[in-house]
């Protein structure tokens, strides 16, 4: 396949659209709310997919700081999301399976994570500082995007490295389905997001086929925190076995999360096999074929 083949989108526009709209949200209220912290941290991971993708055909060291500036950004919001995020998967666990909850009353740290707490009339002076540099890592890494020279970059250059994207998915992916280890899911997930927010840029190219594949991408990953949020869950509560404390309606919960993340690893893996199947080149994956 030639450069002349390879048709994509322009990327600097894009990724200072991602850069700008998390500002935006960012300085929409005092405390962003759980749906800002939700977006922002999605423009992050599409910001450093893009940056991951593009520093190799880089002349300078700019992308590096910037994903630095936009993984500390990640950084300082986690906490703000995994709060939010245990306390809405222990409510829709509740809802299933309401007479364990009831067992589990007195649970003081269940308990803890699934009470919402009141929201202050501003923020706190961490969350004030941590909402400034924010602000300022943001700031930052837009003006420096006003250097870079991402539209020199070769299509041909860039599809190559596209294709080791994929390669270092598929490679994750193998290891996951010979062994299932909650700590390399959340890798097989991670770059798999990646390989996604990478591939929409090479949309031209073959609309309805990559298309296709960003859906299928989109619902594989969806499972795969589905299934990640259980484990911190777990993580979070301290649920240890054996152990010494005999508590049957805790032991219960447990097997019921098991089998939550058992049914989200039985939608990731018919989906990951269609995509990451060993042999199958990334062109044909992508309906490319007729263009070699």
């Amino acid at each position: 396949m030639g450069s002349e083949n390879i048709r994509i989108r322009e990327i600097k526009p894009v990724l200072a659209e991602y850069i700008s709209r998390s500002r935006d949200l960012l300085k929409r209220s005092a405390v962003p709310d759980d749906d800002a912290v939700h977006d922002i941290r999605v423009y992050m991971k599409k910001s450093r997919a893009v940056l991951r993708l593009t520093a190799p055909l880089m002349e300078n060291s700019l992308s590096d700081r910037d994903l630095q500036s936009l993984k500390r950004v990640g950084q300082l919001m986690c906490h703000w999301r995994d709060t939010s995020v245990h306390r809405k998967t222990l409510k829709e666990l509740r809802k299933k399976h309401h007479i364990i909850f009831s067992k589990l009353s007195d649970n003081e740290k269940i308990t803890s994570l699934m009470s919402k707490p009141e929201t202050p009339p501003g923020p706190d002076e961490d969350m004030r500082n941590s909402i400034a540099e924010i602000d300022e890592l943001l700031s930052r890494t837009y003006f420096r995007l006003r250097f870079n020279q991402m539209q020199k970059i070769d299509t041909y250059n860039l599809f190559v490295l596209l294709g080791l994207s994929f390669d270092t998915v598929r490679k994750i992916y193998l290891d996951c389905r010979n062994r299932v280890r909650p700590e390399k899911m959340h890798d097989f997930r991670k770059r798999s997001k990646d390989f996604l927010y990478q591939l929409y840029f090479f949309r031209p190219m073959n609309p309805s086929g990559i298309k296709s594949i960003e859906k299928r991408l989109e619902r594989m990953t969806l499972n795969l925190g589905k299934y990640n949020d259980l484990y911190q869950l777990l993580n979070t509560l301290g649920y240890v076995y054996p152990n010494e404390l005999s508590n049957p309606a805790l032991d219960e919960l447990v097997i019921k999360i098991r089998e939550e993340q058992d049914y989200y690893l039985s939608k990731v893996w018919p989906e990951a096999y269609r995509i990451f199947c060993p042999g199958k080149e990334l062109t044909a994956i992508l309906g490319l074929n007729e263009l070699k």
